[in-house]
């Protein structure tokens, strides 16, 4: 192959490490989310040997600004710089590290797709890992956050206030994840949830940012919200996210 070849597929990408497997000895085959490529998967050859110049880089949740070829099937990552340095402090907690394993998990799902820039769906992740890494928030309410800001920028924002089929203006007392979310008693499907008005004012708190009030939230509205984003998740993405029963809830 022509150095010059060689030159004309290389390209740099900013992104985060979503997922590793070993490879052979001493490669691995990396998934990452990046911010204007969408979903790379690539080889990251000697990454496994203690000498090699990736280090701790190409770890899950770490944040880099890459080099890397195209290749036929898979890319190959030749270069690789920190930018955001959030897998020390999440990997060492295990709350923080089963809640940034779900939110990986749920990006990749999210981002399957060739060609689709999802730059949205990356600055969403990267800003919670940087947040998790923080602990600015309890862990779980930062996944659920995230699990709703990132299902909205998919085109599945869900409604809390307002019935999500008829518009009625609400708060009304049931949900239906098939509908979109808070649903009135005229649209409510038969055995629908009916969670407390506590419930779900953290949930459109969690989608809408407002932290003072999340975090002023009590534990049961915290497990109802948390069991109703699970839920909401499920249906769009039609399978159980594995990482997600691994979560600490309060």
């Amino acid at each position: 192959m022509s150095r010059n070849s060689f030159a004309a597929r290389s390209y740099r990408a900013e992104a985060v490490v979503l997922r590793t497997h070993k490879l052979g000895e001493a490669d691995r085959i990396i998934t990452f989310l990046s911010k204007h490529h969408g979903q790379i998967r690539a080889v990251a050859k000697g990454v496994r040997r203690t000498s090699s110049k990736f280090g701790a880089r190409l770890e899950p949740f770490m944040v880099s600004d890459l080099q890397l070829v195209s290749g036929r099937t898979l890319d190959i990552v030749t270069q690789a710089e920190a930018k955001g340095s959030y897998g020390r402090e999440i990997v060492a907690d295990y709350s923080r590290y089963t809640v940034a394993a779900a939110m990986t998990e749920t990006a990749e799902r999210l981002t399957d797709v060739d060609g689709e820039a999802g730059t949205a769906q990356y600055l969403l992740l990267v800003g919670a890992l940087a947040s998790l890494s923080r602990g600015d928030h309890a862990p779980e309410l930062i996944l659920d956050s995230y699990l709703l800001r990132a299902l909205a920028a998919a085109g599945w924002a869900p409604s809390f206030a307002d019935c999500a089929r008829c518009s009625k203006p609400g708060p009304h007392s049931a949900f239906s994840a098939a509908l979109g979310g808070a649903v009135c008693h005229d649209c409510r499907p038969p055995g629908s949830p009916s969670p407390a008005v506590e419930t779900m004012a953290l949930l459109d708190a969690l989608l809408s940012g407002r932290w003072a009030a999340a975090d002023a939230s009590q534990a049961p509205h915290r497990r109802e919200a948390s069991s109703l984003v699970a839920a909401y998740l499920q249906w769009h993405l039609e399978r159980v996210l594995r990482s997600l029963k691994h979560v600490e809830r309060t």
